[in-house]
């Protein structure tokens, strides 16, 4: 209404006086538009926020979430984490460089499949799994991971057990260094399971090997070990291949029979509490 109010004025003038009134009415509008609208400087706070705003939006909360839980979930796995250790939630967020939102998240979520447990004033904790916690845990996997391969051996391709060939070699030629070791022995088992072709039974193996990673994978680094499990993994390949359903559930029953008998072993080698 400002700009329209000194237009309705000049309906008033005459002649050359309207026309005058005119050309200084417009001169003004026109500077009006070239000169922009003066903003104090943004401080770089201003800026980062503005930035982080525009983060936020770029990336999905829930992404960032999915890869702070299987950062952690990982580090459980390979040690990095003690039982009992405390998580702190700013220092998970700075370590990934992400906002203290996902690592909340995934910390919820890594609370509710049992890896991290609340301490009062304390924050949360990895969780610590008592003697009969274990005990189920292995009944379960035996059961689990028996019909993995059973499934394997009735509905695995050419192409995936040729990958499981390869897996089991590199397990074979792995050294000592723990966290190469873990990382191929889960993906040697994660693709049974993919072989298997059972959604549900994926989706099981997937709940009960986030609790396996309280667990550790200390096992793999003992020498005979090492060299029993690489025997106990080509005899599953081979059943797998064979198409033989009884003998491939009976290899990887057997396999993680050795696995909880040396686990136990361990445990007791070092006088740790289960």
């Amino acid at each position: 209404m400002k700009a329209v109010r000194p237009l309705l004025s000049m309906m008033s003038l005459h002649g050359g006086a309207r026309t005058r009134a005119l050309k200084s009415t417009q001169g003004q509008l026109r500077a009006r538009k070239r000169t922009p609208e003066r903003r104090p400087p943004a401080s770089p706070a201003a800026k980062s926020a503005r930035f982080l705003t525009t983060l936020d939006r770029s990336l999905h909360t829930g992404s960032r979430a999915d890869f702070v839980y299987e950062s952690l979930r990982n580090a459980i796995w390979e040690g990095r984490f003690a039982r009992g250790e405390r998580i702190r939630e700013e220092d998970i967020a700075k370590s990934l460089g992400v906002s203290r939102t996902p690592v909340r998240e995934a910390l919820q979520r890594l609370q509710q499949r049992g890896l991290l447990v609340v301490r009062p004033g304390r924050g949360f904790a990895v969780a610590q799994l008592s003697n009969k916690q274990i005990f189920d845990l292995y009944a379960m996997r035996e059961i689990l991971e028996g019909s993995a391969a059973r499934f394997a051996a009735q509905h695995a391709t050419e192409g995936e057990i040729a990958i499981l060939y390869q897996l089991q070699k590199q397990l074979s030629n792995e050294g000592h260094d723990l966290v190469a070791l873990v990382t191929l022995n889960r993906r040697f088992h994660q693709h049974i399971y993919e072989a298997a072709h059972n959604q549900y039974l994926l989706e099981m193996l997937e709940v009960l090997n986030d609790s396996m990673a309280l667990l550790q994978n200390l096992t793999v680094l003992m020498p005979s070990r090492h060299g029993q499990s690489d025997i106990e993994h080509l005899r599953i390949v081979r059943a797998i291949e064979k198409g033989d359903q009884d003998g491939a559930e009976k290899a990887a029953r057997h396999h993680i029979q050795q696995a909880r008998k040396c686990r136990l072993e361990y445990f007791a080698a070092h006088e740790t509490q289960l």
